[in-house]
């Protein structure tokens, strides 16, 4: 990949589509957990954008967590080791509880995740998740919620980086290739 990129990313999903389907999920995520109360944990660095957004859509009594983790580092490629940056903070024993993550792309890091959580024992555990590469799967997971279905392209925008730029733009965007 060459070091430098074009001024202008591609538009790939364009906000309005983003936000119409935000509501959607948060309409669906709201009458599944009705008369429950849910610890939404928010996958850091990329999920805080759509994570924010998604919890104005859930009308219901949430409890925001963290999770840092990192599988990507500068590359555009998932390195497959996946490395716990910040924990969170309360247990989750008897909770339900909501991954949300901004992509799902080769399922391994979604899959550690799903299983270090599990084993706290929640009462419930589901995943939501803005983006899916069903093509780039290396290991079957199970996401209860998906904004989109896309292809193997490298994106960027709303929240998702690449080497830590990009995340501020309002849409979801990617070079074209050979850039």
């Amino acid at each position: 990949m060459s070091e430098t990129q074009p001024n202008e990313p591609k538009v790939l999903i364009p906000e309005v589509r983003i936000q119409e389907r935000i509501q959607e999920l948060g309409r669906e995520i709201t009458k599944e957990y009705a008369g429950k109360e849910v610890v939404a944990i928010c996958v850091l660095k990329s999920s805080f954008i759509f994570y924010s957004d998604l919890l104005r859509q859930i009308d219901l009594p949430v409890s925001c967590e963290f999770l840092g983790v990192s599988s990507y580092g500068d590359r555009r490629v998932s390195s497959g080791e996946v490395k716990v940056t910040l924990d969170i903070n309360e247990p989750l024993e008897g909770k339900h509880v909501l991954i949300v993550e901004d992509i799902v792309d080769s399922g391994l890091t979604l899959a550690y995740l799903q299983n270090n959580l599990r084993g706290r024992k929640p009462a419930s555990l589901k995943t939501c998740a803005l983006l899916m590469k069903p093509e780039s799967m290396k290991m079957e997971v199970l996401v209860d919620y998906v904004g989109f279905k896309i292809g193997s392209e490298f994106v960027i925008g709303y929240g998702m980086d690449y080497a830590g730029k990009y995340r501020g733009l309002p849409f979801i965007g990617y070079f074209e290739p050979g850039h």
